[in-house]
């Protein structure tokens, strides 16, 4: 019960600092999380040993330890979509893709937009790639699209990272598909 008050005294001391620096990290989240139930659990053993040695309730240390373990796995289960969906590159939670499409097709000079990837990168970063069909009057000049694309999509979707890849409208894929390696 006293390495419990002292777990219990630090482990809520790292849960209140790692709260205040959990907004926007996948990471520090889940160390807060973790700190926490090291509180939880703490007070779980404290109040444990209190039972078992005012009123001799042994089956109880049981009981809290499969508590503990019911909890941690409902965290690991609730919080686990995030990082999987980075880990698999994943398309982001909240992105349109549609509405990334259509701003890439608006620009002037481009006629299509095909083979659409869309992946979350990192935690804040999101990543795509795709094919750009040009008009033939805008083959002579791809920097000047490619540039105007890059910037609508940092400016209206923060997409930082863009790789694409231009074609002729007179020579472009013919019936491919919007999303995917269709």
């Amino acid at each position: 019960m006293i390495l419990g008050g002292i777990a219990l005294a630090v482990d809520s001391l790292t849960a209140w600092l790692t709260y205040t620096m959990q907004r926007g990290s996948v990471n520090i989240r889940a160390l807060f999380l973790h700190n926490l139930s090291d509180a939880l659990a703490s007070v779980a053993v404290i109040a444990g040993g209190t039972l078992i040695i005012l009123y001799d309730v042994t089956w109880v240390d049981p009981v809290i330890t499969i508590g503990i373990a019911l909890y941690i796995l409902y965290l690991a289960l609730t919080e686990i979509g995030g990082p999987i969906r980075t880990l698999m590159l994943g398309s982001p939670p909240d992105m349109v893709g549609g509405e990334v499409v259509e701003a890439m097709r608006s620009v002037n000079g481009v006629v299509d937009v095909h083979h659409v990837h869309l992946w979350q990168m990192q935690e804040h970063e999101v990543a795509l790639d795709c094919h750009v069909v040009l008009s033939a009057e805008t083959w002579s000049r791809p920097e000047a699209v490619k540039r105007e694309i890059k910037d609508r999509l940092r400016d209206r979707f923060t997409i930082t990272h863009s790789s694409l890849e231009f074609e002729h409208e007179d020579r472009a894929h013919k019936d491919a598909e919007l999303y995917g390696h269709g």
